[in-house]
């Protein structure tokens, strides 16, 4: 029995990656071929494909950039890129639990196997695609690997039901990831004018256009929590020695991009009463929990400190060059600020009502 599980989780494990892997080279090869290269081979796209695919489990690269080999870093990933793992190991799950098909009762061992099967190959193939100027760190996508197959499996499963200070919690960060796209939408189309001129210049034809596109789209959750760092006063570099919040304006040259046409040209502290919506999200959280048990507010707001970490881990990093050493938000002040203003918000609701019939 035990053969015939590793069997299934390897099986699918392997299909989990290829079903992502094959589509990403096919488009990388018409890109290669589309561009020309006199000194390419046919293996770099395929090489390419690999990193992406490396790139969406958020996995950082250690490059010497060419022609004169200086050391660059790349760790500023999109985590919208996340996503495309977590859909196809979420199905590939779902294809080991049916091919079982309750043959094998211990499901946490199963998880554990596929888990491991799957950082396993995201490993060898951060080795084997390697090259003088890339290079994988291949211990990172065999951790984020398995954790990130560990938590898709958990959500193939809809026997699991979610505990309610996590539901809270989560219901809080999808308010705050959407109030800080709304404050970069309307930053964005305010500057619009900005955008097109950028795609004007780089002027990268249909296919490029197409490509340009996605990868705006997938960095959008970066930039949303850029937006919402900026309006809590933590702010967000573009750069190293660079700083944007509504009191500072530090700012080098950037990277042509249409993403960063959102980007304010000055600082204005008015722009800091947007913190009263953060204030108003903790509050909003008290009054769910006011019917259930007093831990369940101080439960939820220690999860969503948790996910507001890992969000300003993944939304900050290095963007290849040392001149760009220092992208996104800085997590420590993020946590500050932000769970800062949550906490007012949360402490407001629960303490000023006593304070009043105190003072009764």
């Amino acid at each position: 029995m035990l053969q015939r599980v590793l069997g299934v989780t390897f099986a699918q494990a392997v299909r989990s990656a290829a079903i992502f892997i094959l589509p990403l080279a096919f488009i990388t090869l018409i890109a290669w071929a589309t561009a020309g290269s006199a000194s390419g081979t046919t293996s770099d796209p395929i090489r390419a494909a690999m990193w992406i695919w490396l790139a969406t489990h958020h996995v950082h690269f250690d490059l010497a950039l060419s022609p004169s080999g200086v050391a660059g870093y790349l760790s500023y990933l999109p985590i919208a890129g996340l996503l495309l793992p977590i859909a196809a190991l979420r199905a590939g799950f779902k294809r080991v639990v049916a091919k079982l098909d309750g043959d094998y009762s211990n499901l946490t061992g199963v998880r554990l196997f596929f888990s491991l099967f799957y950082a396993t190959l995201t490993a060898l193939i951060a080795l084997f695609s390697s090259s003088p100027g890339v290079n994988p760190q291949w211990w990172m996508a065999a951790i984020f690997a398995f954790l990130i197959a560990l938590g898709s499996s958990f959500i193939a499963d809809r026997s699991i039901s979610l505990a309610m200070p996590v539901i809270l919690a989560l219901r809080i960060v999808a308010l705050l990831l959407g109030f800080g796209f709304l404050i970069y939408t309307i930053a964005f189309f305010t500057n619009f004018g900005q955008a097109t001129l950028i795609t004007q210049v780089l002027a990268p034809g249909i296919f490029g256009s197409l490509l340009l596109l996605i990868l705006n789209l997938l960095y959008l959750p970066n930039v949303a929590i850029a937006a919402l760092s900026y309006v809590s006063g933590a702010g967000f570099a573009v750069g190293a020695g660079t700083h944007l919040s509504p009191i500072t304006q530090d700012i080098g040259q950037i990277p042509a991009l249409p993403l960063l046409a959102g980007l304010p040209v000055n600082s204005n502290k008015w722009f800091l009463l947007f913190s009263i919506v953060i204030i108003a999200l903790g509050a909003l959280l008290a009054y769910w929990t006011v019917s259930l048990q007093e831990r369940t507010s101080w439960q939820s707001f220690f999860i969503v400190i948790v996910m507001l970490t890992l969000l300003a881990y993944l939304a900050s990093g290095s963007l290849i060059t040392q001149a760009m050493g220092a992208v996104g938000v800085s997590i420590w002040q993020f946590i500050l600020f932000v769970g800062g203003q949550l906490l007012i918000g949360l402490l407001g609701f629960k303490f000023i009502p006593q304070i009043k019939i105190f003072s009764r």
